[in-house]
């Protein structure tokens, strides 16, 4: 059994063909948007870099996900706010 049993993982390419796996954390429907919160699979935990990536998922006209980045800061804040709620929340419920 691998190491990575329970969790889902997907590879993306940036704009200049580096390639990083990450971990899905969660999907959420927003605003009529999806969107996916992610962990870096390749990186330390301690890297200052670390953290929740989150991107907007679309589809190309294959009906292919493609995930893109969030460019509007504004944005990008409610929706992390969202998917720290969704991801975190219950924890809080149990005390």
């Amino acid at each position: 059994m691998s190491e990575d049993y329970g969790s889902d993982y997907i590879t993306i390419i940036d704009d200049d063909g580096q390639e990083f796996e990450l971990e899905v954390l969660d999907t959420m429907d927003y605003n009529g948007e999806t969107y996916m919160a992610f962990l870096p699979a390749d990186m330390d935990e301690n890297d200052p870099d670390y953290g929740m990536i989150i991107l907007r998922v679309v589809q190309d006209e294959n009906g292919d996900d493609l995930y893109e980045s969030i460019d509007d800061e504004d944005q990008l804040q409610d929706v992390y706010e969202h998917f720290m709620v969704l991801l975190f929340d219950d924890e809080e419920d149990g005390e």
